[in-house]
């Protein structure tokens, strides 16, 4: 079976493919490099292309029995500054792209959705009935895509799994791919910046959590990427369409994220406290059990194993290797 993973060159796509691979499938990816990188792609047919790119779709989308899409704009505070960017790309090119694989007689598609479209959670740990009222325009678009997949199963039959990412970390164990973002603006990544010649700016240490810094959960990329193989599964034994959230039920503080990041290189964390940041909240953690219900999947890697996972690959981009 083939499989079309739109966004393959970037940091999840790059994982997802890999782990499609593991499992035995034919991996296609398509990818305009706009934030992806030919690095991540290495060993996969890459089809360089735009999501919007209608006719280049339609002469792969021949080739493949069902699509995973990750190919999304995702900066929050970048969706508030210029939501015009959001909605073309997330918005109007998915549709292209959701009209294609349908026009095509595909009928799975495994879509990369986010926590965002819950936007302030009514309780945590947060389950999929939480309301979807997302609160920046990158939230917005990614609900417009599961309002449009629960509406194209209604009426074309067209199932989808639709997960709901909380924070994706680490890289894989191979040490051939990770984080190329630029900018970079998750923790991780820059907490281990900062044992260099970097600063971590810490943003609020007052909030109402045990060390006074925000929580959040955090996923291996990779127990991400193999939750993806089992959605598709899922979809291809004749599963019903799905939303699901990926993450551990766990959660773990800023200052966490810091000591982890010291362990694993064995420097200080160069640091500066500044006030919060307007509409973080104290706490965002998933309540995972239904994917492990529906998937028969959990996540098994720790904050350990994703810091000094990180650290290996940041190492080997900087040295060139």
């Amino acid at each position: 079976m083939a499989i079309l993973v739109v966004g393959g060159a970037g940091y999840i796509g790059s994982h997802a493919a890999r782990a499609l691979r593991r499992s035995g499938y034919e991996v296609i990816l398509y990818d305009n490099l706009s934030t992806g990188h030919r690095r991540l792609a290495q060993g996969f047919e890459l089809v360089d292309g735009d999501m919007a790119d209608e006719p280049k779709l339609r002469s792969v989308l021949t080739r493949v029995d069902a699509v995973m899409h990750f190919a999304a704009h995702a900066y929050v505070g970048e969706s508030v500054e210029n939501p015009r960017k959001y909605f073309r790309n997330n918005v109007e090119a998915a549709l292209t792209l959701l009209n294609a694989t349908l026009d095509a007689g595909i009928r799975r598609f495994v879509f990369s959705s986010t926590c965002a479209v819950y936007g302030v959670p009514t309780q945590i740990p947060i389950t999929e009935e939480n309301p979807r009222q997302p609160v920046n325009p990158y939230g917005t678009s990614k609900l417009f895509c599961e309002y449009a997949l629960e509406a194209y199963d209604r009426a074309y039959g067209l199932r989808s799994a639709r997960l709901r990412y909380f924070n994706a970390a680490g890289a894989d164990e191979s040490g051939e791919i990770g984080e190329l973002h630029d900018p970079e603006t998750h923790l991780i990544p820059l907490a281990l910046a900062a044992t260099g010649p970097g600063e971590l700016q810490i943003f609020g240490t007052d909030y109402p959590t045990p060390d006074g810094t925000c929580i959040r959960d955090y996923i291996h990329v990779s127990d991400l990427a193999e939750a993806h193989v089992r959605a598709l599964q899922h979809l291809e034994k004749g599963g019903d369409s799905v939303a699901l959230n990926l993450g551990t039920g766990g959660g773990h503080s800023v200052l966490e994220v810091i000591h982890a990041a010291e362990a694993a290189t064995g420097r200080a964390v160069r640091r500066k406290v500044g006030p919060r940041r307007p509409g973080d909240p104290p706490v965002l953690v998933a309540d995972a059990r239904r994917a492990q219900q529906v998937l028969g999947w959990k996540a098994t890697r720790t904050l350990a194993d994703i810091v000094s996972g990180a650290w290996q690959w940041m190492q080997r981009v900087q040295s060139g290797s």
